[in-house]
């Protein structure tokens, strides 16, 4: 099967040669305002035509471009799925409630998910559940009903993010491949992480934290739920008795600080696919050093907005694949 993937990882290598280095951030860094910042991501190719691009137009752009790209090598897209998941989830939650409410201020429908955004609404329009995928049914009647019924809207996206985090889970557990299950377990750990400090520091009961927290082998998620319902301290000490021990000092720093070790863990991860020329692998690591970049030029592109000093952007800029 990985050699079905040499022509597809051929074109990658040649792809990952405009990917941005280091010193292609540092330049972005060095514009001494948004629209220089602009500008010098179109002198590198960003964006089509468009005089004028908003930075969120720009960004989607470049993303649709990766996946054309993908559409091109790959016959069977299903294999990123797992990379997907997360859109579908929040795009179902964008459709849960709009219907609830009736109001569109809750986010746009996203693309590149593995359902089109709508399916999905006409699925919660019509309280088709049986029409989702079998995972996403229960998931979907379960939050629709708390948030009709109850007007809670924090349950409403504990019930779709955990299930957006099962979801991911599954699929990793289900790949070949090594780089995609080592991706989803990382995810998962991470985003439970994220959780439970949030809980810790709002007070959440117990019940709440667990319901919250999906399941993977690198943490205990009881004895998560347990540390978290005592406070930040306790989370920070059975962390460091895992493979997240390198995380706990960034994690008293900032929540913003815990997310960017987590993206530049992956990235340090995928990091030697570059040097593999088979498989579906140096594909996959394609997609995510190209989201980490989108990432950190929409981290730029929004500090240079708002007239953050550079030192405070480089703060939150992730590292890069290449």
């Amino acid at each position: 099967m990985s050699e079905s993937y040499t022509y597809a990882v051929a074109r990658i290598r040649a792809n990952e040669l405009a990917l941005f280095n280091d010193q292609a951030i540092e330049q972005l860094l060095a514009a001494k305002s948004y629209e220089e910042c602009i500008r010098l991501l179109q002198d590198k190719g960003w964006g089509g035509m468009e005089a004028n691009p908003t930075a969120e137009g720009l960004l989607a752009e470049e993303r649709e471009k990766t996946w054309a790209l993908m559409r091109e090598l790959v016959p069977d897209l299903s294999v990123f799925d797992v990379f997907l998941y997360t859109n579908d989830y929040h795009n179902l939650k964008a459709a849960i409630k709009l219907v609830c409410t009736g109001s569109e201020d809750f986010g746009l429908f996203i693309s590149h998910g593995t359902i089109d955004h709508r399916e999905l609404l006409h699925a919660v329009q019509e309280r088709d559940w049986g029409s989702l995928p079998d995972s996403m049914r229960g998931p979907a009647e379960e939050a629709y009903t708390a948030l009709a019924q109850t007007r809670d809207g924090q349950l409403c996206d504990i019930i779709l993010d955990r299930a957006a985090l099962d979801a991911v889970y599954a699929a990793g557990k289900a790949s070949r491949d090594e780089l995609v299950r080592r991706y989803a377990e990382l995810t998962v750990a991470a985003a439970d992480i994220k959780t439970a400090v949030r809980c810790a520091r709002t007070g959440k009961p117990m019940d709440f934290i667990r319901r919250a927290l999906a399941e993977c082998d690198s943490l205990s998620v009881s004895r998560l739920a347990k540390a978290a319902a005592e406070g930040l301290d306790s989370i920070c000490d059975l962390l460091s008795t895992t493979d997240y021990a390198d995380a706990v000092e960034v994690l008293r720093q900032s929540p913003s600080a815990f997310e960017r070790w987590c993206d530049n863990l992956i990235i340090r991860y995928i990091r030697p696919q570059q040097f593999q020329s088979f498989g579906i692998g140096p594909l996959a690591a394609y997609i995510l050093g190209r989201e980490n970049e989108i990432k950190s030029v929409r981290i730029i592109l929004s500090g240079k907005l708002n007239q953050l000093s550079d030192q405070s952007i480089r703060e939150r800029v992730r590292e890069m694949y290449v």
